[in-house]
């Protein structure tokens, strides 16, 4: 005789273990994060509200949605709810200094060129970061050709990062005297970022999997809090395309519970979770 047995429901819609593994695989073919087991409220919790919003009542009709003629914009919907888009104005502060203190100051003054990118840019708080750093650290920025490149594979970030519009709380880790040159108020609640950021930024959705359209090459790429999605061959590919994209000295900056030991032989650290590509 064979026993059914079935998943504890998370909530009032149950998410077999079928399910759940059919929808982890297809996020790690549409973008190369891999989730666990560990991940499974994570999934749930995110993908509920996408049944909420399509009046689905199982997560089996939700795969039939996504394996059907309309599922491609879904399938975007989907990354969009499961990728977590944890930021902040001048998180991790010692990398901005860095940029400001050791790396822009190195910049042969003959090129007058200078390239970052933010890959992984969630909701655009790290490349607004980025550009006050050029600001305060370069009196001479507008007669550099200056750009910041922010990319992520979530279209909704992209469109925050484009607004620039965040709530006022959110800027409170903005230091002082930035915050009164570049930030501007717009009610009680929220705040936008000057117009002097927004045009040093290029916001665009990228899965760092495919292909880049970019040529490069960049002078510092930030790629914080990334890699502990994917798993190490995908990290070894990613590492030497990212130092393919870098000046001879490039710079990359990761996440603080991330490293390239073991991962990438491209790269000196140079201690607090900052790399210079090697020659």
């Amino acid at each position: 005789m064979n026993i059914t047995v079935q998943e504890s429901p998370l909530g009032e819609v149950m998410l077999s273990k079928e399910d759940f593994h059919t929808i982890i695989a297809m996020v790690r073919e549409a973008s190369g994060i891999v989730l666990t087991e560990a991940k499974r409220e994570l999934v749930y919790s995110r993908l509920r509200r996408r049944l909420r919003a399509l009046n689905l009542d199982s997560f089996s009709a939700y795969l039939v949605l996504l394996n059907g003629s309309g599922g491609d914009a879904e399938r975007v919907r989907m990354i969009n709810a499961i990728t977590t888009n944890l930021t902040g104005f001048f998180r991790e502060g010692h990398h901005f200094e860095f940029l400001g203190d050791d790396v822009l100051p190195t910049l042969p003054r003959t090129r007058r060129r200078l390239r970052i990118w933010s890959a992984g840019c969630s909701s655009g708080e790290e490349p607004y970061t980025i550009a006050m750093t050029l600001h305060r650290a370069m009196p001479d920025l507008a007669s550099w050709d200056a750009r910041v490149l922010a990319t992520d594979i979530d279209t909704d970030m992209i469109e925050a990062g484009t607004t620039g519009r965040y709530a006022m709380e959110r800027a409170a880790s903005i230091p002082a005297e930035l915050r009164r040159a570049h930030v501007r108020r717009i009610d009680s609640e929220t705040v936008e970022m000057g117009p002097e950021l927004k045009s040093l930024i290029s916001f665009r959705q990228l899965n760092l999997l495919g292909s880049w359209p970019m040529k490069g090459p960049f002078d510092v790429i930030f790629c914080r809090n990334v890699i502990i999605y994917f798993d190490k061959p995908t990290q070894r590919a990613l590492f030497d395309r990212y130092a393919d994209m870098l000046t001879p000295d490039g710079h990359l900056f990761v996440g603080h519970s991330e490293t390239l030991h073991n991962v990438s032989d491209r790269f000196r650290h140079l201690g607090r979770t900052i790399y210079r590509r090697i020659r």
